[in-house]
């Protein structure tokens, strides 16, 4: 004997492929969703249905984009010479909510994963050796993650960008503000040292 009523049941497995969302987050999800006011329902499902129909990527960047063109490469106020190398776009935000940089950016849609079977010709590569092409790029800023497969990235964009005669610069990485030594892992005080500066 199931569960859940089928309708209910077949909520909570598709609430359950969300990321992050066990069983027990998926059934409190169902169960506030079939509480919910009809009118909620419908808002809820609305922007669903609007995020697939309504947004696509950039023409130039690869951002997402509810128009051709999205708002970063659209403002005539942004520097045109810098590109920000990003693996996804939900990247961009951390970048922009600093309110120091005010370049362009670059969103690849991956990383090199061998084991996954991601290549650099499966990521968006060739746009940006278009938009370097155009000749007013200056520097490109390599801000994948730290991680072995953002690190590969970033390696292998670096050997491909450098003989273009851009400078390529990579984001600082270390010891987070706020944070104590003693619960930094060896390879995140490897690159704080690696990183450090002269004050």
């Amino acid at each position: 004997m199931p569960d859940f009523a089928e309708p209910l049941a077949r909520l909570i497995q598709e609430v359950k492929r969300l990321p992050g969302i066990g069983q027990k987050s998926a059934q409190r999800i169902a169960f506030h969703i079939l509480r919910a006011p009809q009118e909620d329902v419908t808002r809820l499902t609305q922007a669903l249905l609007d995020v697939k129909e309504k947004l696509g990527l950039c023409a130039i960047c690869n951002n997402v984009s509810d128009t051709e063109i999205c708002l970063y490469c659209r403002d005539p106020h942004r520097d045109k010479h810098k590109i920000c190398v990003v693996e996804e776009p939900h990247n961009i935000l951390p970048i922009e909510t600093t309110r120091t940089y005010e370049g362009m950016y670059h969103v690849l849609h991956g990383s090199i994963s061998p084991l996954r079977g991601v290549g650099p010709e499966q990521l968006r590569i060739k746009g940006l050796l278009e938009r370097m092409s155009q000749g007013e790029v200056e520097e490109i800023i390599l801000a994948t993650n730290p991680t072995v497969e953002g690190e590969a990235t970033a390696v292998y964009l670096a050997r491909l960008l450098k003989p273009l005669g851009v400078k390529v610069t990579r984001i600082a990485m270390g010891i987070p503000v706020g944070s104590d030594l003693e619960f930094a892992d060896e390879v995140t005080m490897s690159k704080s040292l690696e990183n450090r500066r002269e004050l």
